[in-house]
């Protein structure tokens, strides 16, 4: 995922309800899909983050030995500053970047 490329807004903002829905014909359905998204983004983001992080761990770190480095400061600098992955996934939904199905049982016969 490139975060650096997304146009998800960083503050709040208001979404027209109709353009939300217009892919499922249902709120409900489609905020569902958002949270999974979303849900699915912030951990795609944690892991990235916590790998970029582990280059910096020292394998003896005490409470003592603790150093600031400057490189580890702008990573958390710059996934602080990312929009919220919930704000990510409303924009790759109104872009049609996002792929749902319904797994009905019922659909199996």
């Amino acid at each position: 995922m490139d975060l650096k490329r997304t146009q998800a807004a960083e503050t709040t903002k208001t979404y027209n309800r109709n353009a939300l829905d217009v892919n499922t014909d249902n709120i409900y359905e489609a905020i569902s899909i958002l949270a999974k998204r979303a849900v699915q983004i912030n951990e795609d983001i944690k892991i990235e983050l916590s790998e970029k992080l582990e280059e910096f761990a020292t394998p003896t770190e005490n409470l003592e030995e603790i150093f600031e480095n400057k490189e580890q400061i702008e990573v958390s600098k710059f996934y602080e500053k990312l929009p919220k992955p919930h704000a990510i996934a409303i924009e790759q939904w109104l872009q049609e970047k996002v792929y749902y199905r319904h797994t009905d049982s019922d659909s199996e016969a």
